[in-house]
């Protein structure tokens, strides 16, 4: 394979005609790793930034503090142990932009600044000669009081216990099985949840479902609760609403002693506008951390956007990203909004057709491509075992190949049409209506050799706006109808099948990884609605209902188990971790639907009244099938058509593209 950049032109022959562009993108990328090699002492040093720039406590107990801030012509370190006199700790400015100044440990041994206490940094600036006050870019711990101000306060992290982790990380699972999760909508309450409490009620409860990965939303501190956690105000803070970093650390922990590995939904694609608590006008320019004018402003999410082609926010970025992997353990990343990292115009008003031109023009940010494949280059040499998954509509070629082919170097990009075909189908087609060709043509329409990641439904189709699948296949019958004691509607009994037909042939035919919001498993209710102006600061919307599932009189049980049975199923066989499927039939009259992978042999019904006794399937491996698997049985809900002590015999003669055939009974959806 070419050492060029061009290799992932041999796998995918597309590329072909643009192997020049992907030949320049890459030179772009050894250009940088020699500047990071020859300015910043290569990777390992590069990515230690925080250990450099913030607060950093001396084995004397001597404090060093360094902020990078090019326009300041002075500035002071000033907090409640210096009674924020700025004449009390001035800070010294190096050639390159850095102020830094180091305090001696008090008489009796210890740090100067109390652990928990309030510290800015004040800056003059040459414009005016004003003084402008800001949190430290690199503070570890900041916190909010709405009785006072919605404005958060830095404070100076350094407890006297260390938290000790006592679990080794898991290895990198072959299959993964994503449990996306927010800590703060975790409790059964209206209130903001707590990560001891995700620690002690979520994580069992995740591992029981056989889940081998949880995905952490809203993690990096956000100033705005309503954001999801996607307008982020300190990088290195882990958010405070729901509790210490200490309190994060033995989340992750305990994860790894169930050996569940833990990605962070990181936000580097933008940064939240806020100047008092944020990093927009750090310095007093717009451009410290971030693009100068227009190119540094996102209009529709109203945020700043980085300048990854300058030399400090690129250490600024990736030293973020190893502070996850190294002070919390994290195992990976789910980086956000990656469609609008890789283009100029960040998707917006754009409709990728999938012509490659599209992918290699004026309008795609090289810088921000350099920056991805840097990150991931970094991170796959640091953590072998490291999982990083790409939010990308877009389908740019090569995202998830390696960055020593050409590529971007993700493990996994999101399947982010599967969602929103599910959703569409539901709300504009009747069910007879439902394609077969167009549900399969969507499943498997994936980059060869590129891993997806398939899902249903997650956060997005969650929010208030939009529905639940399982609120769009029910909807008020979810209130009146989910007891059993109550009679099994038509409407509960097709949302109910559909729920758990719709998980599976998304889990079994959609990718190679898997994704579910939690809450979603069981067919959670409702929507979801962070507390906000138009709903009077409510918390109702704001949190997941367990209490619902756990009722054993109640009808979420069944979805619950159907889950779980997917998980234990997929670790058994691994489907996700095989080549993609074979599609054997895509019948539209029948709307039946069957495909092989993983030695199995997946049979879907659609069809809403029309059941099939002796329903012939191809296949390409002989020999006696059972059952494995059944939505239609009564543990799920189901109504037990189906035999499981059954064996089904192939018989030669060709079928379906197969050399081999079996007959199989298969019910009515």
């Amino acid at each position: 394979m070419p050492e060029d950049g061009s290799g992932v032109a041999v796998i995918d022959p597309w590329l072909e005609p643009f192997k020049p562009a992907l030949q320049s993108r890459y030179k772009r990328f050894q250009s940088w790793v020699a500047k990071i090699n020859e300015s910043g002492n290569g990777y390992d040093n590069f990515t230690k930034g925080y250990e450099y720039f913030g607060f950093n406590v001396q084995p004397d107990n001597s404090i060093t503090y360094r902020e990078w801030a090019p326009n300041a012509t002075s500035a002071s370190l000033i907090g409640e142990f210096n009674n924020w006199q700025h004449d009390a700790h001035p800070m010294k400015k190096d050639d390159f932009g850095v102020f830094h100044l180091s305090i001696p440990p008090t008489a009796d041994g210890k740090p100067a600044i109390p652990h928990n206490s309030k510290v800015k940094i004040s800056m003059k600036i040459p414009q005016s000669n004003d003084r402008i006050d800001r949190l430290p870019a690199w503070i570890t711990r900041v916190t909010q009081d709405l009785n006072v101000s919605p404005i958060y306060d830095a404070v100076f992290w350094n407890p006297p216990q260390k938290y000790v982790f006592k679990n080794s990380r898991p290895k990198k699972p072959t299959s993964v099985k994503v449990y996306e999760a927010h800590v703060g909508i975790s409790s059964q309450e209206p209130r903001v949840g707590t990560y001891k409490e995700f620690t002690s009620n979520i994580l069992p409860r995740i591992a029981h479902l056989g889940y081998n990965t949880i995905q952490l939303m809203a993690v990096m501190e956000h100033a705005y609760y309503a954001s999801f956690g996607y307008q982020v105000t300190s990088y290195f803070a882990a958010s405070s609403r729901y509790g210490t970093p200490e309190d994060l650390m033995e989340l992750i922990d305990t994860a790894h002693g169930y050996g569940i590995t833990v990605l962070l939904d990181v936000v580097h694609s933008h940064a939240c506008k806020n100047v008092l608590d944020g990093l927009n006008e750090f310095d007093g320019t717009d451009h410290c951390y971030f693009h100068e004018g227009a190119r540094g402003r996102h209009e529709l999410w109203d945020s700043r956007l980085f300048n990854y082609g300058a030399f400090e926010p690129l250490r600024f970025l990736m030293s973020n990203l190893r502070y996850w992997m190294d002070c919390y353990q994290f195992d990976g990343f789910r980086f956000d909004g990656v469609t609008s990292m890789l283009y100029k115009h960040h998707g917006l008003s754009y409709g990728f057709s999938g012509g490659y031109h599209e992918y290699f023009n004026e309008g795609v940010d090289e810088e921000a491509v350099t920056y991805l494949m840097l990150a991931n280059d970094f991170l796959n040499k640091q953590y072998p075992d490291v999982i990083t998954i790409a939010e990308d509509v877009s389908g740019m070629p090569a995202l998830c190949r390696p960055v020593r082919e050409g590529g971007i170097g993700f493990d996994y990009r999101l399947a982010m049409a599967v969602p929103d075909t599910w959703i569409k189908m539901l709300k504009e087609q009747n069910d007879d209506e439902w394609e077969m060709g167009n549900i399969v043509y969507v499943l498997t329409n994936r980059r060869h050799l590129e891993k997806n990641i398939a899902y249903a439904e997650s956060h997005d189709q969650a929010l208030v706006g939009d529905k639940t699948l399982a609120f769009w296949l029910m909807d008020k019958e979810m209130y009146t109808n989910m007891s059993d004691l109550t009679p099994l509607t038509s409407i509960i009994d097709r949302g109910m099948a559909l729920h758990k037909m719709i998980r599976f042939i998304t889990h079994a035919l959609g990718g190679e990884g898997y994704l579910n919001f939690e809450g979603n498993e069981f067919g959670h209710p409702e929507w979801l609605d962070f507390p906000r102006a138009g709903n009077n600061a409510s918390f109702h919307y704001a949190r997941r209902q367990w209490n619902v599932v756990d009722d054993k009189l109640l009808r979420y049980k069944y979805l619950n188990e159907w889950d779980r049975a997917m998980q234990v199923a997929e670790s058994h066989y691994h489907w996700l971790s095989s080549p993609q499927a074979f599609v054997s039939r895509k019948h539209e009259g029948d709307k039946i639907i069957a495909f092989e992978r993983a030695g199995l042999i997946f049979i879907f019904n659609f069809h809403a009244t029309q059941s099939f006794s002796d329903y012939c399937i191809g296949t390409h491996n002989p020999g006696e099938y059972r059952v494995v698997l059944d939505s239609d049985d009564k543990k799920f809900l189901g109504h037990g058509r189906i035999q499981h002590n059954t064996s089904y015999f192939t018989n030669p003669g060709h079928y379906d593209g197969c050399d081999h055939h079996l007959k199989v009974k298969i019910p009515e959806r």
